[in-house]
């Protein structure tokens, strides 16, 4: 059975010009081997920079590019912030909200008769 996700995990320091294409080479891989989702863990960054808003952008891509999406685990506040200067929050999703044309658990599309009232 394959994974469904590939999780790339960002460290706290910048990571340089090969780091990025290094973490770009994971999640490539694992969007190859059949994975839909890549999970980019940013809880390490404290400290938000426009290089960790230039990884996540690159790697939003690679998932768009390899048929996946991105989802951020545990950013900053700080980090939410910026990408939201950037105009890059609309394009990452956080695990846990509801995706589009879902709905939430525990919501029926269509009353039934006979059920009671809320």
């Amino acid at each position: 059975m394959r994974d469904p996700e590939v999780v790339v995990r960002v460290p706290g320091e910048p990571v340089g010009k090969d780091g990025v294409a290094r973490l770009c080479d994971v999640a490539r891989e694992g969007l190859a081997h059949g994975a839909a989702v890549v999970v980019c863990d940013v809880r390490a960054v404290r400290r938000p920079s426009l290089g960790a808003v230039d990884l996540i952008a690159r790697l939003a891509l690679t998932a768009r590019r390899g048929g996946g999406r991105l989802l951020l685990r545990g950013p900053d506040p700080g980090l939410l912030a910026l990408l939201d200067l950037v105009g890059l929050a609309v394009g990452v999703e956080m695990p846990g909200e509801t995706e589009q044309r879902e709905e939430p658990r525990g919501v029926e599309e269509a009353v039934h008769r006979g059920d009671p009232p809320l």
